[in-house]
């Protein structure tokens, strides 16, 4: 190759070894050149900055920090694109692709000539872009879990309203139509029922409820409105308290709902009659996850049932989100096989009586959120910036893609506490779907 050649042309030798062969997608470099099939996905690299990022953090985190400093974009669908170069990915088997030693010198050596700074000896990376995380502290203790939970979940309330469904409902929808009609709001509402209905607060009103990681009051506020539930929500963000306690006085439920700023943790009050998290385990990590389902468990009466709906990943995967999700969205998070969070659950003393698969319905809900955030594009710009916008963007497309191509899942779990003779006091036939 000689030096004479474009930057696209050097670019597209050189990364032969790394894509295992011809470039997945239609390059324009920073010179204005290109290389690459004219009817693949087009990508433009608008910086050398681009290789300097993947070159110190190769892969997913690299190209992500790229993408969301704008200095790498893709051109039209992002969903369409990403599919193309995880389709490559899987027929190339590039996961098992090992470049040799000569082919990353190689790489340095021509990405320095094109003018990328910071590779030699004493080179430093570039900053990480202002909306990747930055969290300190022990893994998974209180004052850990409170800044990343507050990182994600403290962006803007205004934001999360702007993309969720009128409920808020930041969690797995459970769709039971196909009517053109039946939309996002309808398949949360269902979901609240069923969950309402599993955990048995249909069964008497005035039941005690625990909501563990309420969010923005989805499933407390409809237990107590629809349910007559007596509820207590715990969530670890003050905006999200400050969100629902402000529903709770437009609504009049002061004397049936209470939020508290509270972890899983430092409960003082129960057990509850019914338990219900949903989607917060995964956010309680793998050592402390014994300590969260007991906490379940300690938290719920003698035959009271408790639902946990939660993510999952197949053996062998990476328990956590991906370098890009635990670098810009949930730091710390991990997932597990369903198996495994089922034994992790029946180890703290409560039975299993089922798991409910909800993969599918994840994928019709991101795809709900997705379109909401595209048709609002503009004012999400102008809320956060376009930066986190970007972020967000490429998290619902990529999350969208894993419930899709069964890369994660999602899951309720129902359990009871069994008295002390073993009793579950569960009914033998049940219809809550």
């Amino acid at each position: 190759m000689t030096t004479d050649a474009t930057v696209a042309a050097r670019l597209e030798t050189l990364l032969a070894p790394f894509v295992g062969g011809a470039l997945p997608v239609r390059l324009t470099a920073w010179d204005g050149s290109t290389a690459g099939p004219i009817d693949a996905p087009a990508v433009t690299l608008y910086s050398p900055n681009v290789l300097r990022r993947l070159l110190w953090s190769p892969g997913e985190l690299g190209a992500a920090q790229a993408y969301v400093t704008g200095e790498l974009d893709v051109e039209g669908d992002l969903n369409e694109a990403l599919t193309h170069v995880w389709e490559v990915v899987r027929s190339r088997r590039l996961t098992a692709v090992r470049p040799s030693p000569k082919a990353v010198v190689d790489l340095i050596r021509t990405a320095a000539s094109l003018g990328v700074v910071g590779l030699g000896r004493g080179g430093r990376p570039l900053p990480a872009p202002a909306s990747q995380a930055v969290i300190k502290g022990r893994l998974h203790s209180l004052v850990r879990d409170r800044a990343a939970i507050s990182h994600h979940y403290d962006l803007s309330n205004e934001f999360y309203e702007m993309v969720l469904d009128p409920q808020m409902a930041y969690s797995s929808g459970y769709w039971t139509s196909d009517d053109p009609a039946y939309g996002l709001e309808d398949a949360q509402r269902d979901k609240l029922d069923l969950v309402c209905r599993k955990i048995g607060l249909d069964t008497r009103p005035g039941m005690r409820f625990l909501d563990v990681g309420c969010g923005w009051g989805s499933l407390s506020l409809h237990a107590a409105e629809h349910y007559g539930a007596q509820v207590v929500g715990v969530t670890i963000s003050r905006e999200q308290k400050a969100f629902i306690d402000k529903r709770i006085a437009d609504r009049g439920l002061q004397d049936r709902v209470e939020i508290r700023i509270q972890d899983y943790r430092e409960v003082p009050d129960g057990p509850f009659d019914a338990v219900a998290s949903i989607e917060m385990g995964e956010h309680v990590g793998e050592k402390n996850y014994p300590v969260y389902a007991k906490a379940l468990y300690d938290n719920v009466v003698a035959g009271g049932r408790v639902l946990v709906q939660q993510m999952s990943r197949k053996a062998g995967d990476n328990p956590g989100g991906g370098a890009f999700i635990e670098s810009f969205i949930a730091p710390d998070m991990y997932m597990r096989p369903v198996g495994a969070t089922v034994a992790m659950i029946e180890e703290s003393g409560l039975e299993v009586r089922d798991v409910h698969a909800l993969r599918e319905h994840y994928v019709r809900t991101v795809d709900a959120w997705y379109e909401t955030f595209e048709s609002r594009w503009d004012d999400l710009v102008a809320l956060v910036g376009d930066e986190v916008a970007r972020v967000w963007r490429l998290y619902l497309v990529g999350g969208g893609m894993a419930f899709r191509d069964g890369r994660m899942g999602v899951d309720q779990i129902l359990s009871v506490r069994p008295d002390e003779r073993g009793v579950s006091s569960m009914p033998p036939v049940r219809s809550h779907g």
